[in-house]
């Protein structure tokens, strides 16, 4: 049996996403915020930007009231370094988050999974208080307890894609026992209207023991969905949908306060980003600080290189070692970034935003985290190694580093987007800019690069090409160095670039 649900909305089709909202099985949020601020983000972003902010927060706080999270308002969710707040109020939490747009409809994915008892029926009581203000509330369950059966309105059972029973979920029991399959006294109606029709029982143990007949699951399956059909359960539900299609409805009108704007939800999902990158102390500060150790590690094997002969060499090696310094310490911000990507992901089922925002959200949001470390781990480098006297090259060497940077930690979220687990996205990550960098300067001569695909048209592809060469020329234009020989003249930086390390003179930096 088919049934459809159809419901006509003043607007586009788009508007539809207004009227309702879609909870996911998994809690997916970002640790470092507090559940209060969490749903004024969600608030924010979409809600009117027409909305003062008294009146959002006034909002928030009903709707914490609402959800019964007023005890842990103040308290962060939680990840890998912080502890949280349970899992009952991280459902409760992802269900209000949704509730901030006021819906018509709410659809959710089994909301008690993973929960015990207690937690379950107090999620399942926020959902009834939800319906009972005339709101639907649609959601998929597996094995209920007894207190949180009680509370459903109306049932649909399916097995195999196939209608067992709908209708009111009190008289599922009654249904039953008129098809022969009585649930016995103290027994949860859930669990016995399973073990009915759930064929994963027949392997281990008959379904029907207990009955006065031995019928495997199947049969009792296909017994309980002829039985439907014919029941008068059946025609009250035919008879309902009918009653419903020849009623003329009013137009629903949608919530008119949910249309934020664009620059609103760029910069509220800017500074919510930033302050989960400030907070995450292993997203932005153990970074900065493993790139701090390494310029030093760098700075201090590379330190006062100097300009004899075996310098020359020695610049080559360097800039080839700090590119693949930081392609190593790149792979740091996947496990972070795909903390916020999951989230952006259910965000985005539901209408909040799209993917420009977000993208435009995160680069903004790390642009001082990255500006930062680029100066800290550019200027510790650059003077400790002495690479040159000029001003100008050092703010080279500085702008270099944070594109760099910025462009290989782009190409790991670009990959992490694609795959969704943060292991095997390290490793695809990596390996792509390597093959960045197999293009560049770094392990072979640009002349000596094989032509197919290689030379062209992988090398002018590579930004690591462009990278290499911009540093090669940085620290070695403008100087001279000891000849191989005592006593012969000094060898001019631009020279030993054409001679040494084939690379053209006739465009600039």
């Amino acid at each position: 049996m088919v049934i459809s649900l159809v419901m006509i909305f003043t607007g586009y089709w788009p508007k539809l996403m207004l009227s309702h909202s879609y909870v996911t099985q998994e809690n997916l949020f970002l640790g470092t915020l507090t559940v209060k601020e969490t749903i004024a983000y969600t608030a924010h972003l979409r809600l009117s930007s027409e909305m003062t902010k008294a009146e959002i927060d006034e909002l928030v706080e009903a709707n914490i009231k609402e959800m019964g999270l007023g005890d842990c308002a103040e308290n962060k969710i939680g990840n890998w370094h912080l502890r949280g707040i349970s899992s009952g109020e991280k459902k409760r939490l992802s269900i209000g988050l949704e509730m901030v747009i006021d819906p018509l409809i709410l659809l959710l994915d089994e909301p008690t999974t993973g929960l015990d008892s207690a937690s379950a029926f107090s999620v399942a009581r926020a959902l009834r208080n939800i319906a009972d203000e005339e709101r639907i509330v649609i959601c998929s369950i597996h094995q209920p307890s007894s207190e949180v059966f009680d509370l459903f309105d109306d049932l649909l059972l399916l097995s195999s894609g196939e209608t067992v029973f709908l209708g009111e979920a009190k008289m599922a029991i009654e249904f039953f026992a008129d098809a022969g399959f009585a649930c016995p006294r103290r027994r949860n109606p859930a669990d016995h209207f399973l073990r009915c029709i759930s064929l994963d029982f027949d392997s281990q143990t008959p379904a029907s023991s207990g009955f006065s007949m031995n019928m495997k699951t199947a049969e009792i399956k296909a017994t309980l969905i002829q039985s439907y059909k014919s029941s008068k359960y059946s025609c009250k539900v035919r008879k309902k949908m009918q009653e419903i299609a020849a009623t003329d409805y009013q137009v629903c009108e949608l919530n008119k306060n949910t249309n934020s704007s664009k620059w609103k939800q760029l910069r509220v999902l800017t500074h919510r980003s930033f302050i989960n990158m400030y907070r995450d102390i292993g997203y932005s500060w153990l970074r900065i600080m493993l790139y701090i150790l390494s310029s030093i590690s760098a700075g201090t094997l590379y330190f006062d290189i100097g300009y004899d002969n075996g310098a020359i060499i020695n610049r080559g090696k360097f800039v080839s070692f700090l590119f693949g310094l930081m392609v190593c310490l790149s792979c740091g911000g996947v496990p972070f970034f795909n903390e916020e990507l999951k989230v952006f992901y259910a965000e985005r089922l539901n209408g909040h935003y799209g993917e420009t925002l977000f993208v435009l959200a995160n680069f903004l949001s790390s642009l001082p985290f990255s500006v930062a470390n680029s100066l800290l781990s550019g200027t510790t480098i650059f003077y400790m190694v002495k690479l040159h006297p000029g001003l100008s090259h050092y703010g080279y060497f500085c702008i270099n580093f944070f594109c760099c940077t910025t462009i290989i930690e782009s190409c790991m979220m670009v990959v992490n987007s694609f795959v969704p687990n943060a292991s095997m996205a390290v490793v695809i990550g990596i390996s792509v800019n390597v093959l960045m960098m197999m293009a560049s300067q770094i392990f072979r001569l640009l002349a000596d690069l094989p032509k197919f695909f290689w030379r062209y048209p992988m090398s002018y592809i590579s930004f690591a090409k462009w990278a290499v060469e911009g540093q090669y020329k940085n620290v070695m234009t403008g100087l001279e160095f000891d000849s191989a020989e005592p006593g012969e003249p000094q060898l001019k930086g631009e020279m030993i670039l054409k001679t040494t390390f084939g690379i053209s003179l006739d465009h600039s930096k």
